[in-house]
């Protein structure tokens, strides 16, 4: 007899973690698990959650998209729900931002946003503008080229031989900052070395690519709107296409739609996924300026973008788009963020007075607390403690090692999100 196939799930070891939780049912911010139990679900299901668990319409407009197609190949066709969604984006987006490239999650959109910036100077002829700069502490998925372009950590150690080489440079985690610097020095510092970097390889750099305002894997680092302003500028300056990784960023976790409003820049690319979908089903997208995509219009079929996923412009995924926009459209989403972001911020300021508490971040819906630790990174002692406690209280938090983080569906309540906030202070007070 066989033996049975058993699931690998992401981020665990057999040996040391606790079996699985399983979970049979969720609506709005709770999870209900087999055993009767409920647990707040404050990270958004690793972020892709935005409108609450089985949202009814979102779950709606996927069930009347079943009955009439599912998904049809997307090279050479197109369908109405990908129409309908380009059209919705085009409401929110910056007019710069003209065309739109479907793929499957967040590390395909990055990977064709870095094929595309790539490819752009090559089809001009410009073959060694082909290096990447990225930032330290970046983290933009787990495929090759997104790996790549990620730092290193211990999501990419055991695959060095796997990643090309990218220019880095400082990022401005201002508490992280040398000795001696004040966070305005340190913040100056990380724009001159990006300066010198683009500068000194301005003939081999294709592009720059940032998670912007807020790094998220890396430790929820919220750094100041005017590095990205002026990463825009030099990447202007010297002919570098910018990127924008907002698949964590993107629909109004910062607070606006996107974190690059907030800055008022408008990169020559953008990633997203996770929220696009309302974290009902898989999808990226890839967004480019006119300038960008004239490199690919061509008569010569070498400059042809060829890149492609089968599910590309999946009708189902496209519908559940489209659900989530109008509901942005027809309910106080912008409301709920606002309220979110004001817990965030009163809740955060008493973390203050706690001597294990390093800073505490806020940026819209994010709220982090990064505790002090000789072992600071993903794999501190502090993280399966920490994660344990505040499941053992019916709270879903996956610390990112030292760094505790709240990153709830916008429909969470004052009273669920102090609770989550209630027991975050419990454990600084119980286990440090």
């Amino acid at each position: 007899m066989n033996s049975p196939l058993r699931i690998w799930h992401p981020f665990t070891n057999s040996a040391l973690d606790p079996p699985p939780i399983p979970v049979e049912r969720a609506e709005g911010v709770w999870l209900h698990t087999k055993d009767g139990g409920k647990i707040i679900d404050a990270i958004s299901s690793w972020w892709v959650n935005l409108h609450g668990h089985s949202n009814p319409r979102i779950a709606a407009a996927i069930a009347e998209q079943a009955r009439k197609m599912e998904h049809v190949i997307f090279a050479g066709f197109t369908h109405e729900p990908a129409e309908k969604l380009a059209a919705g984006l085009r409401k929110w987006l910056a007019p710069q931002l003209t065309h739109l490239f479907f793929s499957d999650d967040g590390s395909t959109a990055v990977e064709v946003a870095l094929k595309l910036a790539v490819q752009y100077f090559s089809n001009q002829g410009r073959v060694a503008k082909k290096e990447i700069v990225a930032l330290e502490h970046g983290y933009h998925g787990d495929t090759a080229g997104a790996m790549s372009v990620s730092d290193d950590s211990p999501f990419t150690d055991p695959f060095r031989s796997m990643r090309y080489a990218v220019q880095r440079v400082p990022s401005p985690y201002l508490y992280r900052r040398p000795a001696g610097m004040t966070p305005e020095g340190y913040l100056e510092f990380c724009i001159e070395r990006l300066e010198e970097s683009l500068q000194e390889k301005a003939d081999s750099i294709a592009c720059m690519i940032v998670e912007p305002l807020l790094q998220a894997a890396g430790g929820m680092i919220v750094y100041p709107a005017e590095y990205l302003r002026r990463a825009r500028e030099l990447c202007t300056q010297f002919d570098v296409l910018l990127i924008a990784d907002e698949v964590l960023t993107g629909f109004g976790r910062t607070g606006k739609m996107f974190a690059c409003d907030l800055a008022a820049i408008v990169p020559d690319l953008v990633c997203l996924s996770k929220g696009i979908t309302g974290g009902f089903l898989p999808m990226g997208v890839t967004i480019c300026t006119d300038r960008v995509e004239a490199a690919f219009r061509s008569e010569n079929r070498m400059h042809t973008f060829y890149h492609g996923h089968s599910y590309t412009g999946n009708a189902l995924a496209c519908v559940a788009a489209n659900a989530s926009l109008q509901i942005f459209e027809e309910e106080p989403v912008f409301d709920r963020i606002a309220a979110i972001a004001r817990i965030n911020r009163e809740r955060l300021e008493a973390f203050g007075k706690y001597a294990a508490v390093g800073e505490t971040r806020q940026i819209g819906t994010m709220g982090a607390i990064e505790l002090r630790a000789e072992d600071a990174g993903y794999l501190s002692a502090m993280r399966p403690k920490l994660y344990q406690f505040f499941l053992d209280r019916g709270v879903l938090l996956r610390p990112l090692g030292n760094v505790v983080y709240v990153l709830p569906p916008y429909v969470i309540l004052p009273d669920e999100l102090n609770h989550v906030y209630d027991v975050i202070e419990e454990a600084v007070q119980s286990l440090f």
